[in-house]
């Protein structure tokens, strides 16, 4: 796999600080998780205070490093899409204090030979650390360049081991009707499903991710765990999950089934195929100016050299 070539930034500019913390500050920063957790549910607190996460050490892999500078941490914290708590971008934000992440678990169940229920804390040592800089581009046409935390998901799927029969991964996200607002709508038949081919999940690009920006993922960016496929559009990224399955055959995920025509099952990033209501040929980055210049969408987000091979023969106009 060709290597992305590493950036000439100051560390400064990329982390901030406390991903350098040793890890013995990270385990005390933990014990203190209760505390800023019970501080999200008091009503009318600022959401920056309720939003600090614990401090997670990660060493930077430089095989997954972009010479973009990354997106400020208040955009990519505060711009969002997560419809539990909302269709508005900052609703993520400014609902989501309240949202439980502790006790989590997720259950891998399906076509494995080890089915397990995984605590977090469990998935939390499962393998080191690694901060990756990913793109991260949604299908509404904006972009952000993002440094997550975690580990590719290759892990996770090796401890269950996948049986002969297993095709596709199912990721199911959690509902909490009590702290996410937004699954009073009928937008989505909750909870909140996306799925991938094996082959796509087992690909080292494709990341569980913990962490942002140095710390705990915020709740607003899918709190405790998430997974990031960079060469895909936002929505294939489930968030907050809570269950992983194993198929044989195609699931029918959320976006599919409400609008077919519009969010496709591969949804990789192809400025060739244009989103029924808009063209997916440019994009803007978000906390650039208005007045900025559109940037040409890349193919499969900048990873075709990586992934393209998963797709050969076939046509992305109809597997959109």
């Amino acid at each position: 796999m060709a290597r992305i070539q590493i950036p000439r930034i100051a560390p400064s500019e990329i982390t901030p600080e406390p991903v350098w913390q040793a890890r013995r500050v990270w385990l005390r920063q933990m014990g203190m998780g209760a505390v800023a957790l019970g501080a999200a549910s008091v009503p009318g607190m600022p959401w920056a205070a309720a939003a600090e996460k614990p401090a997670l050490p990660a060493t930077p892999n430089p095989q997954y490093w972009l010479s973009e500078k990354p997106t400020s941490e208040k955009d990519v914290t505060g711009y969002n899409n997560f419809y539990e708590f909302g269709t508005g971008k900052t609703d993520p934000r400014d609902r989501s204090g309240r949202f439980q992440t502790r006790p989590w678990t997720v259950t891998v169940e399906g076509e494995v030979a080890k089915p397990r229920t995984f605590d977090i804390d469990d998935l939390l040592k499962l393998a080191p650390m690694e901060e990756r800089i990913y793109r991260l581009r949604c299908v509404e046409a904006w972009s952000m360049v993002i440094p997550w935390i975690g580990y590719s998901l290759s892990a996770l799927l090796d401890q269950v081991q996948p049986t002969s029969k297993a095709k596709f991964i199912e990721f199911t996200t959690a509902a909490q009707p009590d702290t996410m607002p937004g699954l009073r709508s009928r937008i989505i038949d909750w909870p909140y499903v996306e799925a991938l081919r094996l082959d796509e999940a087992m690909h080292p690009l494709t990341m569980l991710v913990f962490g942002v920006y140095g710390k705990m993922l915020p709740n607003q960016n899918g709190a405790p765990l998430r997974v990031a496929i960079p060469w895909k559009y936002g929505f294939k990224s489930g968030k907050s999950i809570v269950r992983i399955r194993l198929l044989e055959t195609m699931p029918e995920t959320s976006w599919v089934k409400i609008a077919p025509n519009e969010y496709g099952f591969y949804a990789n990033v192809n400025p060739d195929v244009d989103h029924p209501r808009w063209s997916q040929a440019t994009e803007r980055r978000i906390g650039a100016s208005f007045l900025a210049p559109r940037v040409e969408t890349m193919m499969f987000n900048g990873y075709a050299e990586q992934v393209a091979s998963l797709y050969q023969g076939m046509d992305l106009n109809r597997y959109y």
